[in-house]
């Protein structure tokens, strides 16, 4: 399973090393929505600073549903979906293997949205091993999720809407869970913080046991 998890990752980073996706689009959309919320709060920089966390993780969940749609996109086709299950990989490999990809695509966006919101927003970034543990958890409970309702959606006509859909609502727990961390790392009060990183690890852990187990059946159903 995880032989065939990293020949899915290498696959799909090598195709969006090509493609630059992410480096030519993603990432620009991504700091553009967080140069609009700085343009709307401007006037009172109060509240700009106190809705720093929850803005920057707005803009990865965004930026994360294009990259979803991406991942999946490359395999829409019936033929590609074929190929894939009939090469031998494990599907639970699939699954892990995608999850793994789109978070390696989401931590360079949110290394560089981090910076954004230091620029932008003059935010003093401060506790650092909770904000590391916050990026991490949060990262894998978004890639798992999106990788298992992104292929749901794949090879449907209506999943460029759908995808959206079926995610944001579920992501819910994360944007709450993450703000609040992230809220308690800036204001250097981490301890405040960690409960909250620890609802991400549970929320990683249960999509990720989800895909490993379920994908299998998602994926031949699709």
């Amino acid at each position: 399973m995880l032989a065939d998890a990293w020949l899915i990752a290498a696959k799909d980073l090598r195709l969006e090393w090509r493609s630059r996706v992410t480096l030519a689009q993603i990432a620009p959309f991504a700091v553009l929505v967080l140069v609009l919320f700085g343009f709307a709060l401007d006037p009172d920089r109060g509240l700009l600073a106190a809705a720093t966390p929850g803005l920057y993780w707005v803009a990865v969940l965004f930026a994360s549903v294009l990259a979803v749609q991406r991942a999946f996109a490359v395999e829409s086709t019936e033929s590609s979906r074929d190929i894939l299950l009939l090469s031998g990989v494990v599907p639970s490999g699939v699954f892990l293997g995608k999850a793994l990809a789109i978070s390696v695509q989401l931590l360079a966006l949110e290394v560089l949205l981090l910076g954004g919101v230091a620029v932008f927003y003059g935010a003093t970034l401060r506790g650092w091993l909770l904000l590391a543990v916050t990026v991490l958890s949060a990262t894998a409970g978004i890639a798992a999720a999106g990788s298992l309702y992104g292929v749901l959606a794949t090879g449907l006509r209506v999943r460029d809407t759908l995808v959206p859909l079926l995610m944001l609502p579920v992501l819910a727990p994360v944007l709450l869970g993450a703000t609040r961390a992230f809220e308690a790392a800036l204001e250097d009060t981490p301890a405040d913080g960690w409960p909250w990183a620890g609802l991400l690890v549970l929320f990683a852990l249960a999509y990720l046991g989800a895909g490993v187990a379920a994908y299998g059946s998602l994926l031949e159903e699709t």
